[in-house]
């Protein structure tokens, strides 16, 4: 995939360019509380400022659904963004204000409002696309992780500007460079580690994934289901048991192609999650009908870990246990470290995986950390991404 990039613009001296990040970072008490996504947005804000651009800035932030909510505005980000780029950067208290352009005639930068407080936002809507670019002679999207949304301001939007005129942002190219390394050819041997909740949210990238690895490391509340679908106790663990069917295929499958799929031979169980009580470590097939599985033993843990060695390329979404919880994190870390001390090209697929990298202090070591869990996923699967789509329009 060859999208266009921020070198293929045109005419960007004092144009006005609408540029689309992701923006959504946690608030407390009106206080950025991790300034990651910002920070990754600002090599694109400062190469647009470098070719002489006035920008207006725009995101959404947290559940707000079609109507304004004062605990997902992006005010507090406006003094951060000002703070870090040394400017003073206007606030627009509604993402369709009609003064936008006048504004941006004086200023080199503006942050609007959250653009999900409009219901046009999330329905895709012509026009509110139409009302949000009007005004703007470009269009920048850098918010990789809504790619895979089909939603205004990443579809709509960018599909009304012409050819040179609309790019993806630096973030945007790197994270489709790197998971087009994973995706295009991967060097072998070539190592999928697949965790989290539910099979359910993964059975694409999982049939996909299938199709490219040699190893396949399943962990997290989704090995519960391929445990009951092999017939072994659960215990009052998470489980989907109408995923049975899907987590056999999944394992007839991998089987069939010759992968090497790899359950937890041995786990940690708990009375809860929340780490009080009892916890002990029991074999897979031994699980006591009154506990809840929480982690990967530490059998499994030198098992995947071995799996991982010798890795060439790596691609991990999603934790091996409750990782939130310190006493059931030991699965999780030991993942991340075993990735980071492959030889090969690793990649972590966004989402709570991230969170676990930079609990195991790896990131490092890593050679690609996506800041989009769904998006990344979606492109592993090799569905198109709405954003991408309307980039190369």
């Amino acid at each position: 995939m060859t999208l266009p990039g921020l070198s293929n613009l045109t005419g960007l001296e004092n144009a006005q360019v609408l540029v689309r990040l992701d923006l959504n970072v946690p608030l407390a008490d009106g206080v950025v509380q991790d300034d990651t996504r910002i920070e990754a947005a600002l090599p694109t804000i400062k190469a647009l400022l470098d070719r002489g651009a006035r920008l207006a800035l725009c995101s959404h932030l947290g559940k707000a659904d079609g109507s304004p909510d004062s605990n997902c505005s992006l005010w507090p980000v406006a003094g951060f963004l000002a703070e870090v780029l040394g400017m003073e950067i206007p606030f627009v208290e509604d993402c369709l204000a009609p003064d936008r352009s006048a504004i941006l005639a004086e200023h080199q930068v503006l942050l609007l409002e959250n653009l999900r407080f409009h219901p046009g936002e999330k329905a895709n809507d012509p026009a509110f696309a139409q009302a949000l670019a009007e005004g703007f002679s470009h269009f920048v999207n850098d918010a990789f992780g809504t790619a895979h949304r089909a939603h205004a301001s990443v579809s709509a939007a960018p599909s009304l500007f012409e050819k040179g005129y609309k790019a993806a942002g630096e973030l945007m190219e790197r994270e489709i460079q790197a998971l087009s390394r994973v995706v295009n050819d991967p060097a072998q041997p070539f190592v999928a580690v697949v965790g989290g909740a539910k099979i359910s949210t993964k059975t694409a990238p999982l049939e996909a994934l299938l199709g490219k690895a040699e190893r396949l490391l399943i962990g997290g509340g989704m090995a519960n289901t391929f445990f009951l679908a092999k017939g072994l106790e659960v215990g009052r663990s998470l489980v989907e048991q109408d995923m049975l069917d899907t987590a056999r295929a999944v394992m007839d499958r991998a089987e069939a192609l010759g992968v090497e799929l790899l359950l937890p031979t041995d786990v940690v169980v708990a009375d809860a999650v929340s780490g009080t009580g009892r916890i002990e470590v029991v074999a897979a097939e031994a699980v006591p009908s009154h506990l809840l599985i929480v982690d990967l033993g530490p059998d499994s843990q030198k098992r995947y870990s071995q799996a991982l060695a010798d890795a060439q390329t790596v691609f991990w979404n999603g934790p091996m246990g409750v990782f939130e919880v310190d006493d059931f994190a030991a699965g999780t870390l030991a993942v991340a470290h075993a990735m980071a001390s492959c030889p090969g090209f690793t990649v972590v697929g966004g989402g709570e995986s991230v969170m676990a990298a930079n609990k195991a202090g790896v990131e490092d070591r890593v050679s690609h950390i996506s800041t989009g869990g769904g998006a990344s996923l979606q492109y592993i699967t090799g569905e198109p991404l709405p954003a991408l789509t309307a980039l190369e329009e």
